[in-house]
């Protein structure tokens, strides 16, 4: 007996999935609601990280065996003289389909929609999924319609039948489309959610063939099935494209979305625990926030870090804060002194360092995890003695994460800072950026002020400024200006214009930009030669650092694609300091824009 009262043979006793007890080492016979739950938020995270090219092409897919199901309903009709026999062979496109793993709208009302109510991916990115394979679909099934349309597969009396069909749901109301769509929409997703629960592939088969059978059986409708019989309609017949999409295909595709959405996923969310994502898989995954799930284009697990020690931090609101992502500690403490000098200018200023660890794709166990962070700490706690010169409070987190570059946009948004500063060059974080995505919005969506740095000594005793104006050189002007007050920098102005006839005004703009930005007292040079690179290389060789703006185009999304060339960088041997401010864009561009500059 143990000491609770139980023999050893009790302390193996299990449950199966009924809750039976019984003896000895068991295999539950079926999955719990949990597990089915787990395997379609793993599936799904695949699914809604997959590129445009794989979701769309798996649609298309889709849509034309789509065209199957109408080919044999109409065929068969004609043949048996029965619809209900001809019923018989209409789940073979969907079954084709779902065992073939083919992109189906009706079956992303599930895995997506579950990894989004989890907050593991924005609504963005969901309705971007959707709108990917819905066109997928459609594309599939408008080639299908063609073929039927015009290659002769139809006999005239299967062709008569086909046109019949697609008549009688073309004058069917759209309420009534509604509803019997949205019916439609929970049988495929319930096949969805059972498939997952199926450990072998005849009962899936089973399944996917008595679901999609009911369809024809109980008079629904499916939404690439109706817009295939719509769209051959419109080619045999009389339809008219506005018409047949809304009257007939949109009433259907709302039908289908809500009846998968609401009917079966919602249902099936709230039937499982709260520890349905407390496996080792999902062990250390960061929900979304509120305004990352409304807003933004991210999505699935491999979109959020293994580990994040931010939690941790209280923001101070009257805080001017600077942060520096840094991929070593130990050889980075250059960009954290920098951070010091310029959140120092300010009345309450912030240090804040994330050292961000590139992980593996799949870390194989919290210890390994929980070590790594261990270790970053103390790198970290390392760091701090950099900022003892300097009145500024200093905090420091460390995210584990599978990317790096992006979690430098990730953590910027989430902490909102005033200020990030990063480095530039080997083995730091800019290196991985061109191997991550979407690295074109990310760098024409900031989310603050942006310091790119090109440390080569990073000694701001006497600081380079060109500027021609703009936002961009006006966060030069205030870093300039930060630096002058926290260290005592020479500053020297450069304006470069093209002919001596602009020099008077080269001059004046210098004289009203310098007291705009409050260092009047910096030295001004106006030079006439008009080549900007040259002039700049010229100048920068008594100096040890230069400040350069971004131009309107920008500078980050054509740095990290090897678009700007700019040989001042590699050319002078001072440090070099490029500035970038966010661009406006609308919530719309947020949305569903691929982020550019507003020129």
């Amino acid at each position: 007996m143990n000491s609770d009262g139980t023999s050893p043979t009790d302390e193996q006793a299990t449950r199966s999935g009924g809750g039976i007890p019984v003896r000895g080492e068991v295999i539950a016979d079926r999955f719990s609601s949990d597990e089915v739950f787990q395997r379609i938020v793993a599936d799904a995270d695949h699914e809604i990280t997959s590129s445009v090219r794989e979701l769309f092409f798996s649609g298309v897919a889709a849509g034309f065996a789509i065209t199957i199901t109408f080919l044999l309903y109409a065929s068969m009709t004609t043949k048996t003289d029965s619809s209900i026999v001809a019923a018989l062979l209409y789940p073979l496109g969907f079954i084709y389909i779902i065992i073939g793993g083919y992109q189906l709208y009706t079956e992303n009302t599930l895995p997506p929609v579950a990894l989004t109510l989890e907050r593991l991916a924005s609504i963005p990115a969901l309705l971007r999924h959707w709108s990917i394979v819905l066109a997928g679909n459609f594309a599939g099934g408008a080639v299908g319609a063609v073929v039927l349309a015009y290659g002769g597969v139809f006999s005239p009396e299967a062709t008569a039948v086909a046109i019949d069909l697609a008549e009688k749901g073309v004058a069917t109301p759209a309420w009534d489309l509604f509803f019997k769509a949205a019916f439609a929409g929970l049988i495929v997703a319930g096949v969805v959610w059972i498939n997952f629960a199926s450990q072998d592939t005849i009962s899936r088969l089973v399944v996917v063939y008595l679901a999609f059978l009911a369809i024809p059986l109980g008079d629904l409708f499916h939404v690439v099935v109706s817009f295939t019989e719509a769209l051959y309609l419109m080619l045999v017949g009389d339809l008219g494209f506005v018409v047949g999409m809304w009257e007939f295909v949109i009433p259907v595709l709302l039908g289908n979305t809500i009846g998968g959405v609401l009917l079966v996923t919602v249902v099936n969310y709230y039937q499982t625990s709260e520890r349905r994502l407390e496996v080792e898989r999902f062990e250390h995954v960061r929900r979304l926030s509120i305004r990352e799930w409304l807003l933004g284009n991210i999505a699935g697990r491999s979109y959020v870090p293994v580990v994040d020690t931010v939690e941790d931090i209280v923001r101070d609101p009257d805080s001017y804060r600077v942060l520096v992502p840094i991929a070593n500690p130990r050889t980075e403490s250059n960009l954290i002194r920098l951070a010091a000098a310029i959140a120092e200018s300010r009345e309450v200023g912030t240090v804040h360092a994330v050292h961000i660890v590139q992980a593996p794709e799949r870390m194989t166990t919290g210890s390994q995890a929980r070590r790594i962070t261990h270790e970053s700490e103390q790198l970290l706690e390392d760091l701090e003695r950099h900022t003892d010169d300097y009145d500024v409070a200093f905090e420091s987190s460390t995210i584990v994460s599978s990317r790096s570059f992006e979690e430098v946009f990730d953590r910027a948004r989430r902490t909102r800072p005033d200020l990030v500063v990063l480095g530039w060059g080997p083995d730091r974080l800019w290196d991985a950026a061109r191997a991550e995505r979407p690295i074109n919005e990310l760098t024409n969506t900031l989310p603050c002020d942006f310091l790119v740095v090109k440390d080569r000594g990073l000694d701001p005793s006497r600081i380079l400024l060109p500027t021609a104006g703009g936002p961009d050189s006006d966060l030069s002007g205030e870093i300039a200006r930060a630096l002058q007050e926290s260290v005592g920098s020479e500053l020297e102005l450069l304006h470069i214009v093209d002919g001596e006839d602009k020099r008077q005004a080269g001059e004046q703009f210098l004289e009203r930009w310098a007291e705009e930005h409050d260092i009047e007292e910096a030295i001004r040079t106006v030079d006439t030669s008009g080549d900007v690179e040259t002039t700049i290389e010229r100048r920068a060789e008594d100096s040890t650092m230069v400040i350069l703006g971004a131009t309107e185009r920008g500078m980050l999304s054509r740095l990290v694609t090897d678009s700007l060339h700019l040989k001042v960088a590699d050319e002078v041997d001072a440090s070099v300091l490029l500035a970038e401010r966010p661009a406006d864009r609308s919530l719309v561009q947020r949305l569903f824009g691929r982020g550019r500059r507003r020129k």
